[in-house]
């Protein structure tokens, strides 16, 4: 059953209060966005330990490389379009070949940012980020993960891409059992017939075009990875060999992101049919959030009947 309607963007900022209780060496720095990545929420918690960098996101990512190497975990935070297009030579050679413990949390992903059209739509950030020797990148589904995705990039030492959206989405885990695990993707359902693997906001369309494929008999599992890398190779080649069908959903370009890093492996592995469900070969357009996932088939009616047609 899906739970309360909450945008990942909100639970960043919420996750950076809370931990910014129980560490004072966590910093928060922002490119003039505070209001809209919600890191005001820790602004206004911890006014001392928040840096905003005006709109300068190279400027921003040294900053923070520059601290992390004082005692301080910075998370530095824009649009996915900014943190990983504009500051990417920042990101790579700053933080990511020095191995620097700097975390770039970066919101307002994929074509859900809606309005903002083309432009300020970024369905390469995964691409881009994985690209980059040691990059943890993590895309959470709902709240729940979020909060608890954040917390483990805190822990974790090293350089972290965390990717958030601004669209509202249903919390699909149960805060209370629910653990977040590195590098480890989540069985969400069984199946035998096909294998949907998701990530990010298509996770909760996902399930629910399973439902809809299994009105027509077919039973398909659903997979959620939340680490695009490392990817959980074990739960993609396991999956691979059980139905022999697999299916990769994400609100990200079909060329770089999860559907590629999974071909990847099945490819060196176990050699299996993969059709890519996201964001074809194209630049996103201006209008609301969800007829943009309705036209560009990123909901849950576009992934069932693109399984069904595949099928």
């Amino acid at each position: 059953m899906l739970g309360d309607m909450i945008a990942t963007r909100d639970s960043y900022g919420n996750a950076l209060v809370e931990l910014g209780k129980e560490h004072d060496n966590l910093v928060v720095l922002d490119a003039d966005l505070a209001e809209a990545t919600k890191t005001i929420k820790f602004r206004n918690a911890f006014p001392d330990r928040h840096i905003d960098c005006g709109i300068a996101e190279a400027n921003m990512v040294g900053i923070a490389a520059g601290m992390s190497t004082a005692g301080f975990v910075p998370f530095a935070s824009s649009f996915a379009m900014f943190a990983a297009g504009r500051a990417f030579e920042q990101v790579r050679n700053a933080v990511g070949y020095p191995k620097l413990n700097v975390k770039i949390g970066a919101t307002h992903a994929g074509i859900s940012v809606g309005e903002d059209g083309a432009t300020h739509q970024c369905n390469e950030d995964i691409a881009l980020m994985r690209t980059i020797p040691g990059m943890v990148v993590i895309n959470p589904a709902d709240d729940v993960e979020a909060r608890a995705a954040v917390k483990a990039a805190f822990e974790y030492y090293g350089p972290c891409y965390l990717r958030f959206g601004r669209l509202a989405v249903p919390t699909i885990n149960d805060e209370a059992s629910y653990k977040f695990e590195l590098g480890k993707g989540v069985e969400l359902r069984k199946g035998n017939d096909l294998t949907i693997i998701a990530t990010g906001l298509p996770v909760s369309e996902s399930l629910k075009a399973a439902e809809m494929l299994e009105a027509d008999g077919i039973s398909a599992q659903v997979i959620n990875i939340h680490t695009i890398k490392p990817l959980d190779e074990d739960i993609v080649v396991a999956a691979a060999k059980a139905t022999g069908n697999i299916f990769t959903v994400e609100e990200h370009s079909i060329i770089g992101g999860l559907g590629s890093a999974v071909a990847e492996v099945l490819a060196e592995k176990c050699p299996t049919k993969v059709t890519r469900i996201g964001v074809k070969d194209v630049f996103g357009e201006s209008g609301p959030a969800k007829e943009l996932l309705k036209k560009y088939e990123l909901d849950a009616e576009g992934i069932y009947k693109q399984i069904k047609a595949s099928l």
